[in-house]
């Protein structure tokens, strides 16, 4: 029989900006949105597949995928991360799934600070 080797997974920081969808969950008047993104995976192309694989599944339109690396790499760079920021990282390392942390709809020709 042969054993499966684990690879380590870590987790990665993803900015999503998606397309407008039926059935998104965007507000109505909304063009598109942004989604950060907390992604397990044993590197970061295999997160930013399964992430934008859950997304179609979700009824969103990703459209573009910005990576901002793991943890470690954003620690290295001196990111501030804060203990809600690497709880939410701990959680998707833990169910080797994608966690969404934010979502913000985008709204065209809306006056600053409307949304």
């Amino acid at each position: 029989m042969t054993e499966k080797i684990k690879r380590t997974h870590h987790v990665y920081t993803l900015l999503v900006e998606v397309g407008r969808k039926e059935g998104d969950g965007l507000p109505e008047a909304a063009t598109g949105g942004a989604l950060m993104i907390y992604a397990s995976g044993v590197d970061e192309p295999e997160a930013v597949r399964e992430t934008v694989a859950i997304l179609k599944q979700a009824d969103l339109a990703p459209l573009d995928v910005t990576g901002y690396g793991s943890l470690e790499e954003r620690l290295e760079e001196g990111h501030d991360i804060t203990e809600d920021e690497r709880a939410l990282m701990q959680r998707a390392l833990d169910e080797n799934s994608v966690v969404v942390a934010q979502m913000t709809p985008f709204f065209e020709n809306a006056p600053k600070g409307a949304h």
